[in-house]
């Protein structure tokens, strides 16, 4: 499966972690949400186009504003 995710201006804390909600599609078109903690980049690649673009949020869907807790693992 692919999926393409943009990140929101949301974050939720799971677990007592916190964690920024991403929203996108699969390559079916199926809307997703994704509970990102954590993002890692190889040492060895050019990381500043990466971590200037890690900065960048849209505003959440209305979906991500009532997500349902059985869906989060």
């Amino acid at each position: 499966m692919k999926i393409i995710i943009e990140s929101t201006t949301k974050i939720v804390e799971l677990n007592g972690v916190p964690a920024r909600i991403w929203q996108g599609k699969t390559e079916n078109n199926v809307e997703i949400h994704c509970f990102i903690t954590r993002i890692a980049v190889s040492k060895a690649e050019d990381t500043s186009q990466f971590e200037k673009e890690l900065t960048e949020h849209t505003p959440p869907s209305s979906a991500i504003e009532s997500y349902p807790l059985r869906m989060v693992l």
